[in-house]
């Protein structure tokens, strides 16, 4: 009952909200899911991508700061962010990224699955892969992006570490993960209790340089909790190896706890619940600025100083 079935989220930093927004609005074909601020940061956004509804396992958020500086990848911190697409959709997002100048290598293999690897406009690094076992989760659909083609979620996120092993121990004993492959310096590992979003890569860099999360960055990835009793067993867990880990945060559309694995990333347990339609109808989702309560009597402070992203 209380096994990780896989990611919830993964939240990244970007530079311009408008050209983000567009970016993975249009050209991925994401729905957006929510439009709020950074609960630290009120000024700044916090936008989040995903299906219809945001289902966790297709959650990607943005704090997209104006004149952050670039990030630059490298040890202890997470590297790729992996998405699901359908088989024979690998030309169609080929042809896409070629029309809108998106910088790409050719697909190449990796663990049996084909995948395709792009440059997001800050730099961020993403994965389209087709899963050797089809991916049956419902996308979000536009007319540009049809079903046929479209992301499904994540697939699987990669951390690049000085040495894996303080990480895949934790990711194995404490969250129930099992090494599935493994290729020279690359060692993936699955949650056998989920069917999706459910890889965790570990790239072993040793002697690399550390990276610098700044722009074009993940920042912190999180893991699904069904409720707030598997979320507390967990944290006891973490605490009794002696790893720092915050009280609990509510988020408003989950409550979440933080602390930083072995190899340096920054990993979030974040619950299933309440979920995105708690301040918005699942029709409206992403069409109002939404607030966190402690903002709300700011709220025409803040809008004049967000940028308009229409």
């Amino acid at each position: 009952m209380n096994e990780i079935t896989g990611l919830h989220h993964i939240t990244a930093i970007s530079g311009n909200a408008k050209k983000n927004f567009d970016f993975y609005t249009r050209v991925m074909g994401l729905r957006f899911v929510k439009k709020t601020v950074n609960f630290d940061d009120p000024h700044t956004y916090h936008f989040y991508y995903g299906d219809e509804t945001g289902t966790p396992g297709t959650i990607l958020t943005f704090f997209p700061w104006e004149d952050i500086t670039a990030g630059r990848r490298g040890t202890h911190m997470a590297t790729e962010v992996g998405y699901s697409i359908p088989e024979g959709s690998i030309d169609f997002w080929l042809k896409r990224f070629e029309k809108e100048n998106i910088i790409y290598n050719k697909p190449s293999a990796k663990f049996g699955d084909i995948y395709l690897t792009f440059i997001d406009p800050d730099g961020l690094k993403v994965e389209l892969t087709v899963p050797e076992k089809p991916d049956q989760r419902t996308p979000w659909t536009t007319a540009e992006v049809g079903e046929e083609h479209a992301t499904r979620g994540f697939h699987h996120v990669t951390l690049t570490l000085e040495d894996v092993q303080p990480t895949a121990d934790l990711l194995v004993s404490v969250f129930g993960y099992k090494l599935a492959k493994h290729h020279t310096n690359r060692y993936r590992f699955v949650s056998p209790a989920g069917d999706t979003a459910n890889y965790i890569d570990l790239v072993e860099a040793k002697g690399e340089p550390r990276g610098h999360v700044a722009g074009g960055s993940v920042h912190h990835i999180a893991f699904r909790m069904k409720d707030d009793d598997m979320q507390l067993h967990y944290r006891q867990l973490l605490e009794d190896r002696g790893l720092n880990v915050t009280p609990q945060l509510d988020r408003k559309y989950f409550r979440s706890v933080y602390f930083r694995e072995p190899g340096g990333v920054l990993f979030e347990l974040a619950t299933d619940v309440p979920g995105f339609t708690v301040d918005e109808p699942a029709a409206e989702l992403g069409t109002h600025l939404m607030l966190p309560p402690q903002y709300e009597p700011q709220r025409e402070e803040i809008v004049k100083k967000l940028i308009k992203l229409d």
